[in-house]
């Protein structure tokens, strides 16, 4: 089994897998498309949790606070807590799903993982999707939240050029470029290294064989010897890379929830253009 593998095993499940899963009371499968998308169908069973839109642009301590006590409400009622399984899922294995795994992580949830392939590769197995959707019955959640799993603004700050520190923007490449600029100020956060979040998938929309993912990133000088921060826009998209270098084995990996929504917007913060390189 080559490295990565077994970590793939514990954070994502294939659909075969899932399907044996559906009858089990203790499974709480969350369907992360926008509604309308859940509306049309679903996989039976999944209770409907959009997770687009729940952004952060303080990462100071009491906004900080305040949005992730809301965010483990939300989860709270859909049903998650620490004794339940969790299975995200949407069209395909992408920013929406993997924010929900993100959260379980921080909340120090056990047992969380994503549908690799998401619903499309659910369809092509055959297997059913329906229209009724299930009520679910809102719990209590009970965790220790894993802060070294999260960067703040502060963390970053104290953190830049460090060379025990790898930051790495996952945004596209006209973001990183400043063609398109979506904060105050166009660029990225001195020093970090640009891998777009799309890399991560293959054709199907699955993540990447472990192989292919490791050469990706420890090509680009991304190892796992270092810390790594992963940014985008506002957390997703960093999201989805946080899942591949866990997927990798990577110890010591944090999503920067502010993402550059926050360090654009903040004219004392010290920005790149690595469009002037060229």
């Amino acid at each position: 089994m080559e490295r990565g593998e077994d970590n793939r095993l514990e954070l994502l499940t294939t659909p075969e897998t899932l399907q044996g899963q559906l009858q089990d009371s203790s499974l709480c499968l969350i369907d992360t498309r926008p509604a309308e998308m859940f509306s049309r169908g679903h996989i039976p069973g999944a209770v409907h949790f959009d997770l687009f839109g729940l952004s952060l642009t303080d990462t100071s301590a009491a906004p900080l606070k305040a949005f992730l006590s809301m965010v483990r409400h939300l989860f709270e009622l859909r049903g998650v807590n620490e004794t339940r399984k969790v299975v995200f899922y949407e069209e395909a294995s992408g920013i929406r799903c993997a924010r929900g795994l993100w959260f379980m992580n921080y909340f120090g949830h056990p047992d969380s993982r994503v549908l690799d392939g998401g619903l499309s590769a659910w369809k092509r197995c055959g297997f059913p999707i329906t229209t009724l959707a299930e009520v679910p019955k809102p719990t209590a959640y009970n965790s220790d939240e894993r802060r070294e799993l999260l960067a703040t603004v502060d963390h970053i700050v104290g953190s830049l050029h460090a060379p025990g520190i790898c930051i790495v923007d996952t945004r596209s490449d006209d973001e990183y470029m400043g063609r398109l600029v979506r904060a105050a100020r166009g660029g990225a956060i001195p020093g970090a290294t640009h891998i777009e979040w799309t890399r991560n998938l293959d054709a199907e929309g699955r993540y990447r064989p472990a192989m292919e993912l490791k050469s990706l990133y420890q090509q680009a000088g991304i190892t796992p010897d270092r810390e790594i921060v992963v940014y985008c826009q506002g957390g997703y998209r960093s999201a989805h890379t946080y899942l591949a270098l866990k997927l990798l084995g990577y110890p010591r990996v944090r999503n920067y929830l502010g993402s550059w929504k926050e360090w654009g917007d903040r004219e004392d913060l010290p920005i790149e253009k690595p469009w002037e390189k060229q």
